[in-house]
């Protein structure tokens, strides 16, 4: 909860969840830095990086060390997920390669100093970006999150959800794009909707800190409702969430991320999906980033 009105200093809610990004990195004898992954292959020397797709996360990262690196690297990224879903996958390669980067090199795991960092890179690569997910992706379970003055709270708790894809995604950058000009051109009732966003997400933290779930799904039905007055809801996203919230065990439903597809998330759990959109199996994580 809480998308597009936390670039401008509100509060956000984001959650780890147990589909994980695996970066493995190997030494090599020479300069050479060689990528794999689902997405392909690419390589470059370690003093001539350039950050380019499909691997603009990884050669972001790569080169934020590039002066500290004792050789070379062979890196190994896999995932539990598809590449076309979103849902924080930029930011976990980034937080999982740094940590990474980070133990080859005998540094102290400062999950702080981490989320700077990947934020960082994060802002490089698609211009803006609040760091929630990468919040999320390091501390694990769900996080009162905000980007400007920096505030991360681990909440003590978790609860199940149900995730959707509706097939497509729109890029971040382009979504908050849209969003900011829209803004500029009405910038009052923007600021009123992030006021709105800000309210809810308040109010769900209160609710999880008391274990009042039925509330915070009422408040993520809030919360969608004030992301179709950004704009960012979209009509796949809408019959999915109206779906959602006709499901028995689920509390409340809203899109999940930036918005214009991607995946709509619903506060519970569904036994029987019959619209023809993907479900993707994960709940909630309490687990972060994890270094072997």
């Amino acid at each position: 909860m809480g998308e597009h009105a936390v670039l401008h200093g509100k509060r956000a809610l984001a959650c780890a969840v147990d589909r994980f990004m695996r970066v493995t990195v190997a030494p090599r004898p020479d300069r050479m830095v060689c990528i794999q992954s689902a997405l392909g292959k690419d390589q470059a020397a370690l003093d001539k990086i350039e950050i380019r797709k499909p691997f603009a996360f990884v050669w972001a990262a790569v080169r934020s060390f590039a002066d500290t690196l004792p050789a070379g690297a062979d890196i190994e990224i896999t995932s539990d997920f598809s590449d076309q879903i979103g849902f924080g996958s930029s930011a976990a390669v980034t937080v999982a390669l740094l940590a990474a980067l980070d133990a080859w090199l005998g540094r102290e795991n400062d999950p702080f100093a981490l989320h700077q960092r990947a934020v960082d890179i994060i802002r490089t690569v698609q211009g803006r970006g609040s760091g929630a997910d990468a919040a999320a992706s390091i501390f694990g379970g769900i996080v009162d999150y905000r980007a400007e003055p920096r505030r991360i709270e681990p909440l003590p708790a978790v609860h199940p959800i149900a995730v959707i894809y509706t097939g497509y995604k729109t890029p971040t950058s382009e979504v908050i794009a849209r969003v900011e000009a829209d803004r500029q051109q009405r910038p009052a009732l923007f600021k009123g909707f992030f006021f709105e966003i800000d309210e809810c997400v308040r109010d769900a933290v209160d609710a999880i800190c008391r274990d009042d779930w039925p509330a915070v799904g009422r408040l993520m039905n809030q919360n969608h409702t004030l992301m179709e007055a950004l704009g960012v809801n979209d009509e796949n996203l809408d019959r999915i969430v109206s779906a959602l919230r006709e499901e028995p065990n689920i509390l409340g439903a809203k899109t999940s991320g930036s918005g214009l597809g991607d995946c709509a998330v619903g506060l519970g759990w569904v036994d029987t999906w019959e619209l023809p959109f993907e479900q993707i199996p994960c709940t909630m994580s309490t687990e972060g980033v994890r270094v072997e």
